[in-house]
């Protein structure tokens, strides 16, 4: 039930001890009460173990005495019976939770004795010492005084301690740097160590709350931010995800240095960190829609330092809907929409009026608005419902008066409007799925209103059925046409050049000059009383992002006819539900007999250099108009066939990705790495949708079939995977069902499937080949067909055969009904992949060509001149007449049959 929100802003929890709690000492009804005594910088916490009795708190400052009985009492019965008593004598003590129930803390007011006994009666004296050092910070007048005490305590304890090396996950790590630092989380700190090695980031709590050691794998590492926390260039958050609001981890250092040092080695294992997560790079992305206006503003959020962790500079996202009476939400009409190139301040003339008419008499430095639209009170005031200990830790154990609570959207709306200090915009809540902040489903005590109802749930207006409804039809607004067209207004306001300046002054988007970046530097600033004064009112009113943009945003390219409804996507394929009959007849039998009699006439239509090491797969969306690589190099890379430009890039691990598919209907790209894993990457969202962690070895090869996933790893296993796709509006991930394993002796490099997902062939790293019945995972055939790796393995089109490439410079074919060998050509040179019709072979060469082979004639009939390097991969679309080749070379070439 303890949480370091009982604890005071700014304050810090050091230790805990195991004790009883004496009550009515030396009279009849004596008990104890067991529980933990948890000494912080300005209470002392007493924890029972038993659910239904309060936590009690002891201001230190409220403390008339604290102490331990002499040495020559300690054996007096009338005073303890053992030793290892502390008495507190105090003036004030707050009771929480009482029958575990969050609610405003209980204050007792009177002097009052508090007799705790300590398990270890060892440690009597030093806590005794620890509470009298503390207690002396905490009677100091000056705030700026108990802080530079408090300060000194806590140095001098994390001075003392090192970081516990027996908690490395390895013992092969090698340490790279140790520093302390402090573990942030929204309205409170933690001090602590921070380990980085050459695998992991460590931080470890000098308090051990909540867990002895908190471990991120770096490998695992895909953002890190540095971060101004209260208002310095202290702060580090790292993110294991690709577009998740919240991080993994986020931490303030004591020296900027420590925190430089931390972010160049982790920034190491990231993939042109400095480019790929640019403003700019993100800009492009959203103006071609190939990430939603959520997602955008997402990033645009993380970039400007605004973080999850941090309530004074919580994600900040527009109010969109201006329409809270209708029963219908209509999305069609411009009303129904607030103006997007306008604070919430200047919406209402009447009201902006007033402010700019007191504005005017303002003596320099002038400011239109006397609050901000984002602070920490305004953050809880959305989120009271569950975060409701927030709330009490921000108001010191009470909660906001009844009719100051977030009762009604449109009340709140309205008081935005109209309210004379009311600007607040909206969080990124209210664009999500999920709900539970709009209900009251802790069934809290928020008080009555005047009128004498209860606080319950969220008024919602009439054109929502309920709270998901609501969501889901204020994700449809922010993604709709209107506001994809109107955006980037309010972007020039909140993060671009309407900032500040004159820019600001003629948006009238001018806020006090404390809320900007740069507004105060507080290593100017000497009196530590003026400079804890400030750093409070700083934290306490709201902070303005951090400027991205110094020029005009441009506008979202918009296509008039499509309005984009679907929540928090824009999909980049408009492939057709079903072929239209042009596509039914290229796909007869004598299209492809045509093309392959034709394949000598492969010509090569374009090539372009889009990795940093050798491709490894190739896969296109249905109508061809994407296609997507994985490399060695770590990504899987998006490319626009039409527009011939590079769309995305994607790094997962820092390792080697060994190739893609993409599921039906063209939404998931999969990726298999040499990490051990495969990622599931949504291609409407942008960002990693799941992982499935399927192996103990580096994953060689996927295949999709009828909703199963076939996975090939150097664990010498092949896995079939029966999996469920996750609900896309919902968060919910894929689900995995192992239906069965296929064990081989040595490393899994490829593998394939007949046309009627009966049969799987695999060929391993020593040259076996092996043919599966896959309804029953059984082997049919074994046979070691190789001398050294099967690079590529598949069946005739009419699975009669089956034909593999290896190390050895061989084609060898296989009768699949019984499993002989009956043909083998050898190549000049291995060759790496290739496609086939059952006659004609079409081969990716070491050497970088392209050649075609006869198989019955067992020869070479052309070669074709490609990359400089091995062709790695090879893709081929349904009607044979069109290739993608990728290469050791790092290019991707395309080419077309002319017939």
């Amino acid at each position: 039930r303890f949480s370091l929100l009982l604890l005071n802003l700014e304050e810090y929890y050091f230790e805990q001890h195991t004790t009883n709690r004496i009550i009515n000492k030396g009279c009849r009804d004596e008990r104890k009460i067991r529980g933990s005594l948890k000494i912080c910088s300005k209470s002392i916490i007493f924890e029972p173990d038993e659910n239904l009795q309060p936590i009690i708190k002891i201001p230190l400052r409220d403390c008339v005495s604290i102490k331990a009985p002499e040495d020559n009492e300690a054996n007096n019965p009338f005073i303890w019976e053992t030793s290892g008593g502390i008495s507190v004598v105090c003036n004030q003590v707050f009771l929480i939770k009482e029958r575990n129930i969050i609610a405003p803390y209980k204050t007792v007011r009177g002097k009052t004795e508090h007799l705790f006994q300590l398990d270890v009666s060892g440690k009597l004296g030093d806590v005794v010492q620890t509470l009298h050092q503390l207690y002396r910070a905490s009677c100091l007048d000056k705030m700026g005084d108990q802080a530079a005490m408090i300060t000194a305590i806590l140095q001098s304890r994390l001075a003392r301690t090192s970081f516990d090396k027996n908690r490395f996950q390895s013992i092969s790590e090698t340490l790279h740097m140790e520093c302390k630092a402090e573990m942030v989380t929204p309205l409170v700190t933690n001090p602590g160590h921070v380990c980085v090695t050459d695998a992991n980031l460590y931080f470890q709590p000098l308090n051990g709350y909540p867990k002895p050691v908190v471990q991120i794998t770096l490998q695992n590492v895909r953002r890190i931010y540095k971060r101004r926390h209260g208002l310095m260039p202290l702060g580090l958050e790292v993110f294991c995800t690709e577009n998740d609001l919240c991080s993994d981890i986020y931490l303030k250092f004591y020296n900027y240095q420590d925190r430089d040092k931390l972010y160049f080695f982790i920034a190491k294992y990231i993939e042109s960190h400095g480019t790929e997560h640019t403003a700019e790079s993100y800009m492009l992305q959203w103006q071609r829609g190939h990430i939603s206006n959520y997602q955008y503003l997402l990033h645009l959020n993380n970039l400007a330092d605004r973080s999850c962790n941090d309530l004074s500079q919580y994600p900040v996202f527009p109010w969109i809907i201006a329409d809270y009476s209708s029963s219908e939400l209509d999305l069609t009409k411009p009303e129904t929409f607030r103006d997007l190139s306008k604070p919430i301040g200047a919406l209402n003339k009447e009201r902006l009026d007033r402010l700019l008419t007191r504005y005017e008499e303002m003596p320099e430095p002038k400011f239109m608005y006397g609050s901000h639209y984002s602070s920490p009170g305004y953050v809880l005031f959305y989120l009271v419902r569950v975060a409701p200990e927030y709330m009490l830790c921000l108001q010191n154990g009470k909660f906001d008066h009844a009719d100051r609570m977030f009762n009604s959207l449109a009340e709140t709306w309205k008081n935005c409007l109209d309210g004379a200090t009311d600007f607040k915009e909206l969080i990124p809540e209210f664009y999500e799925n999920d709900s539970s902040f709009l209900v009251n489903s802790l069934k809290l005590d928020l008080g009555k209103r005047q009128g004498g109802k209860t606080v319950e749930d969220v008024e919602l207006p009439p054109w929502a059925s309920g709270p998901d409804d609501f969501l889901q039809k204020s994700r449809e607004a922010l993604e709709s046409q209107y506001v994809s067209e109107h955006l980037h207004e309010w972007i020039d306001i909140i993060f671009g050049c309407k900032q500040k300046g004159n820019e600001a002054v003629a948006a009238h988007n001018v806020f006090h000059p404390l809320t900007y970046e740069g507004g105060v530097d507080l290593n100017s600033i000497m009196d530590p009383n003026e400079k804890v004064a400030l750093l409070t009112q700083i934290l306490e009113f709201g902070q303005t992002p951090k400027q991205l943009f110094t020029t005009p945003h441009p506008q979202r390219i918009t296509q008039k006819s499509s309005s984009r409804t679907s929540s928090h996507s824009a999909s980049i394929t408009e492939s057709p539900a079903s072929p239209n009959d042009e596509s039914f007849e290229d796909l007869t039998e004598e299209s492809v007999t045509l093309a392959w009699n034709n394949i000598a006439k492969l010509r090569l239509d374009e090539q372009y250099k889009i990795h940093k090491e050798a491709i490894t797969g190739i896969a296109v969306t249905c109508n061809g108009s994407s296609v997507f690589t994985t490399s060695q190099d770590s990504t899987l890379k998006m490319f626009s066939k039409e527009s011939k430009t590079l769309q995305r890039s994607v790094s997962f691990s820092n390792m080697a990705l060994s190739s893609c598919l993409i599921l039906p209907g063209d939404t998931t790209v999969v990726s298999s790495s040499w990490d051990n894993r495969i990622y599931f990457y949504s291609i409407a969202f942008g960002r990693q949708q799941d992982i499935l962690m399927g192996h103990d070895d580096a994953v060689s090869k996927i295949c999709w079939r009828d909703g199963c996933l076939y996975s090939a790893s150097w664990d010498s296993t092949v896995k079939v995977w029966h999996c469920v796709p996750g609900e896309t509006l919902s968060n919910k991930k894929h689900h995995f069902e192992l239906l069965a394993e296929l064990e081989h002796d040595v490393s899994v490099n490829t593998i394939d499937l007949n046309a009627t997902n009966t049969m799987l062939a695999s060929g391993t790293k020593e040259g076996t080949i092996s043919v599966w019945d896959v309804t029953t995972a059984t082997v049919l055939h074994q046979l070691p067909c190789h001398s050294g790796t099967v690079f590529d393995a598949a069946f005739s089109p009419d699975s009669r055969h089956l034909l593999s490439v290896g190390e050895d410079c061989c084609f060898k074919v296989i009768d699949v009904q019984t499993g002989m060998l009956i043909s083998s050509v050898t190549a000049d040179k291995p060759q790496r992949c290739f496609k086939w019709d059952g006659n004609t072979i079409l081969s990716g060469s070491q050497s970088g060509e392209l050649l075609i082979w006869d198989l019955l004639g067992g020869k070479v009939t052309e070669r074709i001149k490609g990359h400089t390097g091995a062709v790695m991969s090879m893709w081929m679309n349904e009607q044979c007449n069109s290739v993608i080749t990728g290469g050791e070379d790092k290019q991707i070439m395309f080419w077309k049959l002319q017939y």
